[in-house]
């Protein structure tokens, strides 16, 4: 092989492994470009196995591979924005199918839980619980809940 086409070979292999990055980091973001209706800020959890299968709020069966999430107030349907505002501005859309967080989540600050396949795209399976801004794309067709006692 000669000096040009060593030249060449590594600047396509540099060109490919800068591409196969970029496309790596939208892979683990969010795209999604609708206009943002509200935003809140606080932290996130997720559910544990425990809850795989048992009912929803909305009467779903919870599936901890999808990417779903409870929310206090926000009507049953609504689709989210979550990000991660720690870990890079990973983000991840979610819509509202359940209620919650309840206690101690909620005491400290939690605003929504996430299904483990949402956690796990926003890289917080090892901390369980990080700094979040959520932005509302998309109203549900339920009412807003009041904020309970």
């Amino acid at each position: 092989m000669n000096r040009k086409s060593q030249s060449t070979r590594g600047f396509v292999v540099l060109w490919c492994s800068l591409l196969m990055s970029l496309w790596a980091c939208n892979a683990t973001t969010s795209s999604d470009t609708r206009k943002v209706l509200e935003t809140q800020n606080g932290m996130a959890t997720y559910y544990s196995k425990w809850f795989q299968g048992k009912e929803t709020a909305n009467g779903e069966e919870f599936d901890n591979r999808d990417p779903t999430a409870a929310h206090r107030t926000y009507p049953l349907g609504t689709v989210v924005r979550v990000t991660n505002v720690d870990e890079g501005g990973k983000s991840v859309v979610v819509r509202i199918n359940d209620r919650g967080p309840y206690g101690e989540n909620w005491e400290e600050g939690t605003i929504i839980d996430l299904s483990q396949a949402a956690a796990k795209q926003l890289g917080m399976m090892k901390d369980g619980q990080v700094n979040v801004k959520v932005e509302v794309l998309e109203w549900g067709d339920n009412e807003r809940v009041d904020e309970p006692k």
